[in-house]
């Protein structure tokens, strides 16, 4: 019995190791198809769910293939709009992550996401680094500050657009009124001339307006004024602006040579009439330069722009400009400020451009300048400043004759405003 029982055991050890071999065969034969897989991680079932996990989790991309999908298929943008925060959000973006099939295909995932992300910011990095540059680069400075820092307490300052350097060999004539030769303006400039001056309270006034506005402008003073009030003239070119003259005493010298010759057409008669229209110019020179010295400029306007032939000839042989204009404010016929504003602003409207005549002697035009000045940065306008490319000397002579004309001149030479002074006032 004893013998019975131990054979049936020996049969049933050697059928049960039959059985187990041929499951594991099996196993291993359908295992074996699953890629990643092998036969000693199916040996125990307690591992199983261990090994299905790690299959759950590869099929979500890692943060290091998310980076790269996201790198390689974003394309190249502008140094401007590409910023930190925009190549930060493309990271996190689902939608940007490769499928699950070339997941499963890199054999060696876990190892690769703990050393991955760092390769992969350093590559974005230098991507962020030339976008950041452009993206901090400070914006200009706006106009109102140029201004303020061109022109000290005045952001809307109108300013000098352009300073010409006038070469006056020959005697050129600018102003289209009688000149077509000479056009250096462009379109929207105009330069700005006073005559008649230099005038108590007035011209000051004139200069306070420029000033505020950083302008320069073109004085063409009469002699007489001159030697009135020397310091004005003098603080007129001291301001930068340009100084010519006006004859002696505003003489109209078409009339006077006229008036001279109009009963007598003698040559004799017609010398003596154009010396004495000579004079009247070159005293006027003489008086402006000895207020304001070699600041004087060679520019001469003639009074009521009346241009005799023969003086015109003798002012090119002195190498000195002739200056009328391209309009005539007319501002010595109106008394009230508002209307010197409105013909200024609607000559330079209706002509586009041009050398404006104005006089600082004026009193309403003293008032009105600052407005006109406000007018012209409004609408766009640019002053263009001009300067002679040499000085001009007086003459002697008439440098003399200067002197006989002061009245019982003194050995003082001083300004009044130096030798009287307010030392009480009610």
């Amino acid at each position: 019995m004893r013998v019975v029982i131990a054979c049936a055991a020996i049969v049933l050890s050697v059928l049960a190791a039959l059985g187990l071999a041929h499951t594991q065969n099996v196993f291993s034969s359908i295992t074996g198809r699953i890629p990643g897989t092998s036969a000693t991680a199916a040996t125990s079932s307690a591992e199983t769910p261990k090994a299905a996990a790690v299959v759950k989790d590869q099929d979500r991309p890692t943060t290091s293939q998310i980076n790269t999908a996201a790198v390689a298929s974003t394309p190249a943008a502008s140094p401007v709009s590409t910023t930190p925060t925009a190549a930060t959000g493309s990271i996190s973006a689902p939608a940007a992550a490769p499928a699950p099939t070339a997941v499963v295909e890199t054999p060696a995932i876990a190892p690769a996401a703990k050393s991955m992300p760092a390769p992969v910011f350093a590559q974005a990095a230098p991507a962020m680094a030339q976008a950041a540059p452009p993206a901090a680069r400070p914006a200009p400075a706006p106009a109102p500050a140029a201004a303020q820092a061109a022109c000290p307490g005045n952001a809307d300052a109108l300013g000098v657009a352009r300073t010409v350097e006038i070469d006056t060999t020959g005697g050129p004539g600018f102003g289209f009124e009688h000149f077509k030769q000479h056009d250096f303006l462009r379109p929207g400039e105009v330069v700005l001339t006073f005559d008649d001056g230099p005038w108590l309270n007035n011209t000051p006034a004139v200069l306070a307006a420029l000033a505020k506005h950083c302008v320069k402008a073109t004085f063409f003073s009469i002699g007489k004024h001159a030697t009135y009030y020397p310091e004005i003239l003098k603080a007129v070119a001291d301001a930068g602006h340009s100084v010519g003259s006006h004859t002696w005493s505003h003489a109209d010298l078409a009339k006077k040579m006229a008036d001279l010759t109009k009963n007598d057409s003698s040559d004799a008669a017609k010398q003596k009439a154009f010396e004495e229209a000579k004079t009247e110019i070159e005293l006027g020179i003489a008086a402006v330069h000895a207020a304001v010295g070699d600041q004087m400029m060679p520019f001469f306007r003639f009074p009521a722009l009346r241009h005799p032939p023969e003086l015109v000839t003798y002012l090119g042989n002195r190498n000195i400009a002739i200056f009328s204009a391209d309009f005539d404010s007319f501002d010595f016929k109106m008394r009230k400020p508002d209307q010197v504003v409105k013909s200024v602003m609607e000559k330079v409207k209706k002509h586009g451009k041009g050398i404006i005549l104005m006089h600082d002697f004026q009193h309403a035009t003293a008032e009105a300048i600052g407005t006109i000045l406000d007018q012209l940065k409004l609408n766009g306008y640019k002053v263009v400043h001009m300067r002679a490319k040499t000085p001009l000397k007086s003459l002697p002579e008439y440098d003399a004759m200067l002197v006989k004309e002061q009245k019982l001149p003194t050995v003082s030479s001083r300004p009044t405003n130096d030798i009287v002074k307010t030392v009480g006032e009610q």
